[in-house]
């Protein structure tokens, strides 16, 4: 009989989990505000890239707290700034360091909140269903992904930003409560923890390092991007490719998410990045709103497995003291795809057009998993 996955923990942290993604996501709307307060694109990438930048620089102590005191005290702490950081949106009312204070202070709450919801997932899930479990609880990230978007434009409509900030804050603020009930995890046996660093340069995990940055810096095509593509295009909208992009994922890890562990995580990451490639490469010469939904449908089976499937593997490769550093290292990564991606792939975009650029992107998703197979050779001589 195998272990059940929805225990009464999961649940809760799932629903916070959703409360925390879906008041982060509604934020995406912010750039319009700052074009009213006169920013430029540079201006509004600037800020983004120092939020990134900041959120990167939060993860080496948020990691070494995780691993020694524990999972909770970095969720409830990340949990409350992100709720202050919301709340505080309120006060701005023009470009200036107030902002660049709130950005950095949401930025860092973010990386708090990544880092220790999936910490507690993967140590409350069975080890014998671990990518299965990670991947079912990342469902409740990913479908507000879809949601934000049409909540964020009922919310603008209704009351304009300030209704969009009280809502940010409530559904943060709420998550935050329902953190409260969440234990702290067991905490693992074994040789004390010895920190980030060793954690970066374990031959080990440097594998997945690569291949988990090529994928992030892939997708930050269309999550940076995608936006200016369809209003210069004109091939459909951003919520035709990100309806589909996360209806995919959800239906593949809720409905096929134990297929890795019973087909072997490597055999199906090699079919999901080449389903990610496949779906960059078809937004780099879509000529309709199909295309686009289509494009969806292969990216978001593509992420829908290549992000648990590597998270899975971090964790089974990390030294159990030492799984808050590697996991902190690892949703890291992400907030690094943005900071090189945006600049460098809007200068492919500059320099050549949207299709060499998404082509590039593709690219990058097919060298991560060959990367991927070529330093693991070499680490496990």
């Amino acid at each position: 009989m195998r272990e059940p996955l929805l225990t009464r923990t999961f649940v809760v942290l799932a629903i916070a989990h959703f409360l925390f993604a879906l008041s982060f996501y509604l934020f995406f709307h912010l750039p319009g505000l700052l074009v009213r307060f006169g920013a430029t694109e540079l201006d509004i990438g600037v800020l983004s890239g120092v939020m990134s930048g900041c959120a990167i620089l939060a993860r080496p102590p948020v990691g070494r707290v995780m691993d020694v005191r524990g999972r909770r005290p970095v969720l409830l702490f990340g949990g409350v700034l992100g709720t202050a950081a919301c709340g505080a949106y309120f006060a701005v009312d023009h470009w200036g360091p107030l902002l660049y204070v709130v950005r950095v202070s949401h930025g860092v709450s973010e990386a708090m909140l990544f880092a220790s919801l999936f910490a507690i997932a993967a140590d409350i899930v069975p080890s014998s269903r671990r990518i299965e479990g990670i991947g079912l609880f990342g469902v409740s990230g990913l479908l507000p992904m879809a949601l934000a978007g049409l909540v964020g434009e009922a919310l603008l409509a209704a009351g304009d930003f300030p209704a969009l900030f009280a809502a940010g804050t409530l559904a943060n603020g709420t998550a935050v409560a329902l953190s409260v009930f969440v234990p702290e995890p067991a905490r693992a046996e074994g040789e004390p923890p010895r920190g980030v660093v060793a954690a970066v340069l374990d031959s080990h995990l440097v594998p997945l390092w690569v291949s988990g940055l090529l994928f992030a810096v892939a997708i930050a095509a269309y999550f940076i991007l995608l936006k200016t593509y369809v209003l210069v295009s004109q091939v459909g909208t951003i919520g035709h490719f990100f309806a589909s992009y996360a209806v995919t994922a959800c239906l593949l890890r809720v409905f096929a998410g134990s297929l890795p562990e019973r087909a072997g995580p490597k055999r199906v990451l090699a079919v999901a990045m080449t389903m990610l490639s496949g779906g960059l490469l078809l937004l780099a010469y879509a000529s309709s709103s199909t295309d686009l939904v289509l494009a969806g449908v292969l990216a978001g089976a593509g992420h829908g497995y290549t992000f648990p499937i590597l998270l899975g593997l971090v964790i089974g490769r990390a030294r159990p003291t030492e799984r808050g550093a590697a996991l902190a290292v690892f949703t890291a990564l992400f907030d690094a795809g943005t900071l090189l991606g945006g600049p460098a792939l809007g200068a492919v975009v500059e320099a050549a057009s949207y299709r060499v650029m998404f082509s590039s992107a593709a690219a990058l998703a097919a060298l991560g998993f060959a990367s991927l197979v070529l330093l693991d050779r070499r680490a496990f001589r």
